[in-house]
């Protein structure tokens, strides 16, 4: 088949879907991006992502998750499928959230804050709730309007700030760079890795 590889986007929200995207754009493929699977977290990715697999037969798929408290993200992904994975599936698992791999892009995400460098770990990966450092950085920012809109406000019940997503995606879109970032975190590297080296499986006639 010529012509761009056509490709379905499952993820937990808005800010996984442009991380999706920009992974997809970043990888020297030509990819045609058609609907995005999304119903609020990783409950409906976990119940559906068999069904996702057995779709990736006719479109080919990329599902992104976090691996949250999880063990590891190999266990995740077996727990998950409970079957043999299709070569169209391409299955992600941020470690241990998605905002691990924008805060990994170190140089760029202390420029968007305006804040040191040195306060961003070189191993996000292993900081178990990188949303919550997300946040803590995010208070020390010096730019008020986007300090107001990522920081939840005083007294909110909500934990982050009413336009959370909207500037993290822009940030992704504008500053973020996948294959800088991915030089300090290992599962984006390999997440990139599996996007680039991805060749659809076409069925023969009759199958």
């Amino acid at each position: 088949m010529n012509g761009p590889i056509p490709i379905n986007l499952a993820v937990e929200d808005p800010l996984s879907d442009g991380v999706c995207r920009k992974l997809l754009y970043s990888s020297g493929k030509e990819f045609a991006i058609g609907a995005t699977f999304s119903r609020g977290g990783f409950g409906y990715l976990k119940k559906t992502i068999r069904g996702f697999n057995k779709a990736a037969r006719g479109t080919p798929f990329l599902v992104l998750t976090d691996l949250d408290n999880a063990e590891c993200a190999p266990k995740l992904q077996r727990d998950w499928l409970n079957a043999e994975k299709h070569p169209n599936l391409i299955f992600r698992v941020a470690v241990r959230e998605v905002e691990s791999w924008l805060l990994s892009h170190r140089d760029a995400f202390s420029a968007f804050l305006g804040i040191s460098k040195r306060l961003i770990p070189q191993t996000v990966d292993e900081v178990m709730n990188p949303k919550e450092l997300l946040l803590a950085l995010a208070s020390k920012c010096r730019k008020r309007e986007l300090r107001t809109d990522l920081l939840p406000r005083k007294n909110s019940t909500t934990k982050q700030g009413p336009n959370y997503n909207g500037r993290l995606i822009e940030f992704v879109q504008h500053d973020w760079d996948p294959v800088e970032a991915s030089k300090s975190s290992q599962s984006l590297k390999r997440a990139l890795a599996s996007i680039v080296s991805f060749k659809p499986h076409w069925p023969e006639a009759g199958e």
